[in-house]
């Protein structure tokens, strides 16, 4: 359970953002809330036969610099002030890499794990039928996130053309490649935010020899693989998942561990490597950390402990606010989660290009299209913080939210 409620969380970073841009009191009450939530009750008949009732959300955070964009997810803990509080978050990150969308969450209350195939296509097709008429490429545009993927994307899609009689590959993104998805879109967060870590790296003076990845889901895994190919150098010394942690100290084959892991579910027992506490691999001496995990992971409590130069946040809020001041003051280089996970909603972006024009790119292009934007969002960000003497989390909401209120006010909303 969350120690806080995240929303209260994004709510005031908003409010520091704006204190910092001198914004006027109407744009700032503006900026803290949704401009539109939904709520929807999705009766779905279950595989014994009997009809169950699932709760479900879609909220548009604020569409005034293009349609909401932000994913789908199916969770049994799922509240309203997380989804919140995501959507929020998913309206900074899209401004900070500058891209011409708002944001977006939705989710169901459900627990995907103990459901079948069937159930979850049902689940599927029963929330687009809810949500079609709020969304659209020009609208609302959903993708996958915790517990949702590829496959249900393409069965949502499947029921929002069937429902608007046409073919419209991009309402929703991620999808598979068959059906309208892009190249580069797998490993598009783990590369996005492994860039942001070369450009601090630059920025820093940091020779990025060692790196430690809390969290071995997709973000992890293919973070380990292209540390060492994007930055030129770097040892993988310790990764954990949600069973155990492993080090050692002259390095892990990361090939080899993604495949472990794959094979038996975790990194325990990883050949070569010893067990460690699993919490402890945010405490150990590494040039960079990947926490790739769960929000809340580095608490006030453990903060003061982190050793590492540069932490990277591939996860969605893994530094409580606390946390985040407590580094800052240790001199440790924090790239927040809305430009360092920035990289999903880049390459979802050029998905919902390329779907318009039926013209698709190859991987190439899209890793270069890809850098160019998160390159460009880390050195703005930067540059935000020298010149407002800020740490790089309130600096990247600075330049989120003064790109947000400066439309908002253009538009005469404010």
């Amino acid at each position: 359970m969350e120690s806080y409620n995240s929303f209260h969380v994004a709510q005031e970073q908003v409010i520091q953002a704006a204190r910092i841009l001198n914004l006027d009191a109407a744009t700032v009450d503006f900026l803290k809330w949704p401009q539109r939530e939904y709520k929807f009750t999705l009766p779905v008949r279950m595989d014994n036969g009997k009809v169950q009732v699932f709760h479900a959300w879609r909220i548009q955070y604020n569409y005034a610099r293009g349609p909401a964009k932000g994913g789908i997810r199916f969770h049994p803990d799922e509240t309203v002030d997380v989804i919140r509080a995501l959507a929020s978050w998913m309206t900074w990150k899209t401004a900070v890499v500058d891209l011409p969308l708002g944001g977006g969450k939705g989710g169901v209350l459900c627990d995907p794990k103990n459901m079948s195939e069937t159930e979850l296509e049902r689940i599927s097709r029963a929330y687009i039928r809810a949500i079609a008429q709020w969304i659209g490429i020009d609208r609302d545009v959903p993708a996958p996130d915790v517990y949702t993927n590829p496959q249900i994307m393409a069965w949502m899609m499947d029921e929002y053309e069937t429902i608007i009689g046409r073919h419209h590959p991009g309402v929703l993104t991620d999808k598979p490649r068959q059906v309208g998805g892009t190249e580069g879109r797998r490993d598009a967060t783990a590369r996005g935010g492994v860039i942001s870590v070369r450009e601090a790296c630059k920025k820093l003076n940091v020779e990025p020899k060692t790196f430690a990845i809390q969290g071995f889901g997709n973000a992890g895994q293919r973070a380990a693989l292209l540390h060492q190919e994007i930055l030129g150098m770097g040892k993988l010394i310790a990764v954990s998942d949600s069973r155990g942690a492993i080090y050692n100290a002259d390095g892990l084959n990361a090939k080899e561990l993604v495949t472990h892991k794959l094979k038996t579910g975790s990194v325990v027992n990883f050949s070569g490597a010893k067990s460690i506490p699993r919490d402890s691999i945010l405490e150990l001496e590494t040039d960079i950390l990947y926490p790739a995990a769960l929000e809340n992971s580095i608490t006030q409590d453990i903060a003061p402990k982190v050793k590492a130069k540069i932490v990277c946040e591939l996860a969605n809020g893994p530094t409580t606010p606390e946390a985040d001041l407590i580094l800052n003051q240790k001199g440790i280089h924090v790239i927040p989660d809305i430009l360092a996970s920035a990289g999903g909603v880049t390459v979802s972006y050029f998905e919902m290009v390329q779907d318009s024009y039926s013209f698709f790119w190859d991987e190439e292009t899209v890793h270069k299209r890809l850098d160019e934007k998160i390159t460009n969002a880390y050195r703005t960000v930067h540059q935000a913080m020298i010149e407002k003497k800020v740490h790089p989390r309130l600096a990247a909401m600075v330049v989120g939210v003064a790109r947000v209120a400066e439309v908002c006010k253009l538009r005469g909303w404010v």
